[in-house]
Parts: C-alpha cells; sequence; structure tokens
C-alpha cells in the first residue's frame, strides 16, 4: 500500500483523540506506517514514550510493540499529511453555548490544514459530522487539486476500540466510486463486513445511531423516575417486563447518559430539522434532568444543608478514565449550591481532590453512585444512605 512519494500509508489527524489513537494503533498492527498527527504537544511527549493518554483496555502494549517496530509515530508537524498516501480526519465537531454544533471551528481546522493535502490522496473522515459537512470538506480540499474523499463514521463504544473494530460493519460512502473503492479496500483489513452507502445517508445514519441510543436511555430514565415516584423499584418491573418476552428485550437500565457523543449528535440532529426534532429535546431534557430528580428526591428526606456527601465514580461511564460530560459533576455542583459538603472519588480519574473509597465512605452520610465501576460491586455499605440508580450494589 506504501508508494514511493509517501512516506506514511496513513496519517490521522487529530491522531492522539479517543478515535484517533486506537484506530492509529489498530491499523500500525496490521503493518502500516501509519502517523499519528495532533498538535497537543504534552500528549505528544507522553504517547511517544508508549503512555496511554486515557484508558483504552488492551492498548498498551500494541502502543509501545508499533512505536518499536517503527509502524507507528506522532508528530506535529502537518507536513506529516503531505508525505501520506492515506489522511484520516479523525477531530472532535463541538458544540456552541446554545448547543448548536460548531460547523465553522471544523471547517476551519481543516481550511488550516489545507496546503498539505496532495494529489491523488484518499481523504477518510471518521468524525461524526452535521449532515451536508463532508459536502463542504469536499469544496474546500479539492478547489485546486484531484483527491477522493470518504466518510466512514466511526461506530465503537469507548474503551473496547480493538474489539469493536474488528466486530462492527463498517460504513464506507464516497463522493466517487474510486473513493469508497479506495477506503472499503483500507476496510477490508479491519472488518470481515463493509456496507457501501451514500454521504447523506451514512451521515445520517450516525446521527440516527446516537440518537436512538440517547433516546433509549431516556425512556428507560424516565421510567425510573416514575416508578420510584411510586415507590416502585424500576429495575425489578424492568426483569418482569423482560423476563421471556422479547419485544421489551431491548429496554435498557436506568443510568446517565453521557459523554462526548450522544448528547451532542442528538443536539445536532436537533439543530439539522430546524429544532423540530421533539422525542430528541424530550431526552434531553430527561438525561441532563435526572441528576436534578436524584438532588430533589433526596431533599424530600434529608436536609443537604451542611451534609457530607459522596460521589463513587467521576467519569462518565464505567471502568474509563474519561470525564467529558460527565452528569457526575452536575451532580457535584447542584449539591454545593444546595450547601452540601461534597467528597469525589474515582479509580481511574486522577484528580487531586479526589479522595480513596474507604475515606468517602467513612465521611459522608450520603453516597451517590455515578459511574457503576467494577470495583464498586464488591463494597459493602451499612447505615449509609445509598443512591444507586444503576443497581451495582
Amino acid at each position: 500500500m506504501n508508494e514511493k512519494k509517501y512516506i506514511f500509508d496513513i496519517c490521522i489527524i487529530g491522531g492522539l483523540g479517543h478515535v484517533g489513537l486506537p484506530f492509529g494503533i489498530y491499523l500500525a498492527e496490521k503493518k502500516l506506517k501509519v502517523c499519528c498527527y495532533d498538535n497537543n504537544k504534552e500528549l505528544l511527549k507522553k504517547v511517544k514514550k508508549g503512555e496511554m493518554p486515557y484508558i483504552e483496555h488492551n492498548s498498551d502494549k500494541l502502543l509501545n510493540k508499533n512505536i518499536k517496530n517503527k509502524n507507528l509515530s506522532f508528530s506535529s508537524d502537518p507536513n506529516s499529511i503531505s508525505v501520506s498516501s492515506t489522511v484520516i480526519i479523525a477531530i472532535g465537531t463541538p458544540v456552541d453555548e446554545y448547543l448548536n454544533p460548531k460547523i465553522s471551528d471544523f471547517l476551519e481546522n481543516i481550511k488550516a490544514l489545507k496546503p498539505f493535502f496532495r494529489e491523488s490522496q484518499l481523504v477518510i473522515v471518521r468524525s461524526s459530522v452535521f449532515p451536508k459537512t463532508c459536502q463542504k470538506i469536499l469544496k474546500i480540499l479539492a478547489e485546486n487539486i484531484n483527491l477522493d474523499l470518504a466518510y466512514c463514521p466511526e461506530r465503537i463504544v469507548q474503551g473496547s476500540a480493538f474489539s469493536e473494530l474488528e466486530k462492527l460493519p463498517q460504513i464506507v460512502a464516497g463522493f466517487s466510486d474510486n473513493a469508497k473503492k479506495r477506503a472499503g479496500k483500507l476496510f477490508s483489513l479491519v472488518t470481515r463486513k463493509i456496507i457501501y452507502t451514500s454521504i447523506g445517508e451514512a451521515e445520517l445514519m450516525k446521527l440516527f445511531s446516537n440518537s436512538w441510543r440517547y433516546i433509549q436511555f431516556a425512556v428507560a430514565n424516565q421510567f425510573y423516575m416514575i416508578a420510584n415516584d411510586y415507590e416502585e423499584d424500576f429495575d425489578k418491573i424492568r426483569e418482569i417486563m423482560m423476563q421471556d418476552y422479547d419485544r421489551a428485550s431491548g429496554i435498557p437500565s436506568a443510568g446517565f447518559a453521557a459523554g462526548p457523543c450522544l448528547l451532542k449528535d442528538t443536539m445536532q440532529l436537533s439543530s439539522f430539522y430546524n429544532n423540530n426534532f421533539l422525542l430528541g429535546q424530550a431526552a434531553m431534557n430527561v438525561n441532563e434532568g435526572l441528576p436534578n430528580y436524584i438532588i430533589n428526591d433526596l431533599k424530600k428526606k434529608n436536609n443537604l444543608i451542611n451534609k457530607n456527601i459522596g460521589i463513587l465514580g467521576m467519569s462518565f461511564k464505567a471502568n474509563i478514565d474519561d470525564i467529558r460530560g460527565s452528569l457526575s459533576y452536575k451532580i457535584k455542583k447542584s449539591l454545593i449550591f444546595e450547601g452540601a459538603s461534597v467528597f469525589c472519588s474515582d479509580p481511574y480519574v486522577k484528580d487531586k481532590g479526589f479522595i480513596g473509597i474507604e475515606e468517602l465512605i467513612k465521611k459522608c452520610s450520603i453516597i451517590i453512585i455515578g459511574a457503576p465501576h467494577k470495583v464498586y460491586k464488591k463494597l459493602k455499605i451499612k447505615n449509609k444512605v445509598i443512591v444507586d440508580i444503576w443497581k451495582i450494589l
């Protein structure tokens, strides 16, 4: 796959992110020459030493192996784009203070790198994007040169990249048959099944997928609130619903629906549909409102002023260290506003202000499970008020 005029088979823009780095390691493991380009120099120093900047299960050995065999390298020099036959765009798509997608920021990043793209390169967009964004990217990059642009959205669950990349079908869309063919050839090294679509289908599929999951979590969380207000156990009701009844098998358990993707993509879809995505908006109200519901429920039976309250788990999901969009921090902020003294603990998240699990249990009369880490399953907490919507204890 490596041509004489190129140094790298692959350059990943945003190569140290949660999407770019695991994919780069995986492709290097397939014996491709991969350069992860990123301008975060602090993370670059860490990764060059063979240290993962965040938890991605089964990644450490593969990272070090492919650095040593020189299949994987890292750079903050944008010229690494020019010397790569395929360029993968894996940069984030932020939202503004009004919860609208900041497409202009995303496109400005690409415009700034435009001089480094070359004739005949394959460019693959891997990020979640606002519909019609790929068309704008093509207009920017293909203004004076001919290149192949494909959209191949990432679909993995964070923390499980290396198992899911092989298992999940890959959506491949392109603005030309050649773009689809070249992208399909690359992903044939990754997964057995490739689904070819149009660009529009792929863009909407990605947003639909995350919005669907977000809505499902909202339904479960709304059911939890109803059952709890009725003084019944939602988890037990859910088990009864699912028992030998396949039509209810997809109901998730209650829990915080957070992180960098589900809410953001639901917002993107809502914005694209002129704020008429009513189910999405309702899901946002339910999921983002769950922390306040929990606090209001606590206030019915407890005076929170000057009360020591502990939060176990500050990451946005179980067994990882990513705090982006974590609703545990929203709970913390609201509890402080209510006059409580809040103590936090997380075995994965590094924060000087956090305390150990045992110390938190000893100090606090009320304990909230913010993320259902596996280590909490072994805890035996007595004589405390426990808020555990995950049912991990």
